[in-house]
């Protein structure tokens, strides 16, 4: 077993309070992840599950032992630090021995076990060599293979694939979802890699200035965010605010600032939240939702409609990525290229064209946008000064 259960966990730094009054619990056997920016709090949980600090206030559980005043070494856990920690004049066999000579383990039994979990990470045959001499997708794999076969209730992982390059990164992220399935232990990982928690995780905590702001599955968390913050972290996403004007059983009516045909636009969005009639909201909106077109779409009943102008095209391999001003906001689209159509010609900067999307698509979050042009996309007047530095702009689909 190795639930962990924070209650009213605070930590303080003389002033600074770097995780405030978190309350959760992470179930047994599960991959959960702590995703935020740099200095939101989530190493210094981190540290204090595995005993490198003492919480300010509350209390901190393993399988319902309380462990708050344990140091490390007591605690069923082991941590993979992001540098790995090896030790360099030791060979790979010796580093991932260490633990088990500790504990004075009979030598057969130390052999028969850490040639059976190099084997499972893939780096018996590297076993006589030293940390030097392999490379940082193997250091990972030994780090890993030295913290398991401790066999901790609990693996704390702390960006551990942040120092490796893109493809390697995938492809680790991919031997951890194996080996956490191998091992079936908690794993708690610490990124601030969307992409990373996305994958990986069970569930993800998402973390802002010392507090949990959002935990859920993955795709719960990207589908519904509950906050601005939580819609932004987590992917690209367009705010539109309005105020509620009607509210039926499976969506609501917002009212925009926006016009169509000389008329202001309604739009429809489901809800979870309980929202009011005259209460102003947000809706976030993911660019890969929205279908932009030089023509509107045939059946309209369902579909929340726009008209707006191509200020920027963005071809990115996988999609293209279209800027699109409506009224005074400006609107990101991803298309993704799926086929090639030689009948059509492909949307070019100034044209005006029609976005739209299916009212499930939008998503009702109880803030108010502010700052809808900035947190979105550079500014008109950053992408003019891009536009006169680098000359004409090119057309890249």
């Amino acid at each position: 077993m190795g639930e962990i259960k924070l209650e009213g966990v605070t930590k303080k730094f003389d002033d600074f309070v770097a995780v405030k009054n978190v309350s959760l619990t992470i179930e047994d056997g599960k991959l959960f992840s702590f995703l935020g920016p740099s200095g939101c709090g989530k190493t210094t949980i981190l540290r204090m599950i595995a005993g490198f600090e003492t919480p300010t206030e509350g209390r901190i559980f393993i399988d319902g032992q309380d462990i708050t005043e344990e140091p490390p070494y007591k605690r069923p856990v082991n941590t993979i630090f992001q540098n790995y920690s090896l030790f360099p004049h030791m060979t790979i066999y010796d580093n991932v021995a260490f633990g088990l000579k500790l504990k004075k383990i009979p030598k057969k039994e130390i052999f028969d076990r850490v040639n059976d979990i190099l084997n499972i990470v893939q780096m018996y045959d590297q076993k006589q060599k030293y940390p030097n001499q392999i490379s940082g997708g193997q250091k990972q794999r030994v780090a890993i293979a030295r913290a398991l076969i401790n066999e901790p209730k609990v693996l704390l992982l702390d960006e551990p694939v942040a120092a490796l390059d893109l493809k390697l990164r995938q492809k680790m992220i991919i031997e951890l979802m194996n080996i956490h399935d191998l091992f079936e232990i908690t794993f708690i990982y610490v990124t601030h890699d969307q992409g990373e928690a996305m994958s990986l995780s069970d569930k993800i905590a998402i973390m802002n200035r010392g507090e949990i702001v959002q935990i859920g599955l993955p795709d719960d968390i990207y589908e519904r965010p509950n906050s601005i913050f939580s819609a932004f972290f987590i992917g690209d996403t367009n705010l539109i605010s309005g105020t509620v004007t009607k509210i039926e059983k499976d969506y609501i009516e917002v009212e925009t600032g926006f016009r169509l045909n000389d008329e202001i636009v309604s739009l429809d969005s489901t809800y979870t939240q309980e929202v009011k009639v005259g209460e102003k909201i947000t809706l976030s909106l993911r660019p890969e939702k929205i279908a932009v077109s030089r023509r509107a779409p045939n059946s309209q009943s369902d579909f929340n409609i726009l008209r707006g102008k191509i200020e920027d095209i963005l071809y990115l391999g996988t999609h293209t990525q279209y800027i699109i001003t409506v009224g005074d906001q400006l609107f990101k689209v991803f298309s993704q290229h799926k086929k090639v159509y030689f009948d059509d010609t492909a949307l070019d900067w100034d044209e005006n064209v029609y976005l739209y999307w299916h009212d499930t698509d939008s998503f009702v979050i109880k803030e108010e946008n502010f700052e809808k042009k900035e947190t979105i996309i550079e500014s008109q007047e950053m992408r003019d000064k891009r536009i006169e530095v680098n000359g004409k702009r090119q057309k890249t689909v």
